[in-house]
């Protein structure tokens, strides 16, 4: 990548990191990965008692719900002021369930919209003042290779992180004259507690370990996309410069939902 979309980052030693949905999965791979590398983190979800079981003093404990932005916004104020600034803030935070358009759960729908979407909205809010007048840090998204195009059981989820990757690109045009790098991170399937509920096969099935590895690795790089595993993700970037027709058949067809 001769001109990478970010700042690349040569050391995450003593870097200011703040993750929001670290309690499992993804999240809590990650933290212990940038924590083993030297990073300072702070970990966020709204269960304290896994929070502590799993840093303990190895990192900042701040219980909250991304749904709550007064919430996300005092934990900021707190580590602002214990910080004096903050380096590279990841929304992880995410709710799933399969649901399908003939069986709508509205109520179900909307607490994924929460999470998934708004809840990234609350965080950036809560730090955006600090980048801004830093003029420097990032933001991460996780969204998800399920937001590429939609798919057959994902109906709420897949639109959630469809619209994450568009909020990405529109903050990254944004915020680049500001120097904040914005990064969108897309995985697929990954081993956590939230797909070990899924009724169907998940190809290029991956360890919660292996995914931190990959995010590491593409925020080091400066990329602007980081997806995984790249044959699954590349797969479906494929598929989705297709005409619609034709994407529509094939995966109804290959997923025979």
């Amino acid at each position: 990548m001769f001109f990478p979309p970010n700042p690349p980052i040569t050391s995450f030693a003593g870097q200011r990191i703040w993750i929001a949905g670290a309690s499992t999965g993804i999240g809590a791979a990650t933290a212990k990965a940038f924590i083993a590398a030297g990073a300072r983190v702070a970990v966020s979800a709204r269960t304290a008692d896994t929070l502590e079981r799993e840093f303990g003093e190895h990192a900042r404990v701040l219980p909250c719900d991304v749904t709550d932005a007064a919430a996300l916004q005092a934990a900021a104020n707190t580590l602002i002021a214990e910080w004096g600034g903050i380096d590279l803030v990841i929304a992880m935070a995410g709710t799933y369930s399969t649901m399908r358009a003939d069986t709508l759960d509205l109520a179900a729908a909307k607490r994924i919209v929460e999470v998934n979407l708004n809840g990234v909205f609350n965080l950036f809010a809560a730090v955006r003042t600090q980048l801004l007048a830093q003029r420097s840090g990032g933001f991460a998204i996780v969204a998800s290779v399920a937001g590429y195009g939609g798919l057959p059981n994902s109906m709420a989820y897949s639109a959630t992180k469809a619209a994450c990757i568009n909020l990405a690109q529109s903050m990254w045009m944004d915020l680049r004259a500001h120097g904040i790098a914005v990064t969108v991170i897309n995985p697929g399937f990954v081993r956590t507690p939230l797909t070990a509920t899924n009724p169907f096969p998940m190809p290029f099935l991956i360890d919660a370990d292996e995914a931190a590895r990959e995010i590491l690795k593409g925020l080091a790089r400066g990329e602007f996309e980081i997806h995984f595993p790249k044959a699954f993700s590349r797969l479906l970037k494929l598929l989705n410069l297709l005409p619609h027709g034709l994407y529509l058949r094939l995966v109804k067809k290959g997923t025979r939902m």
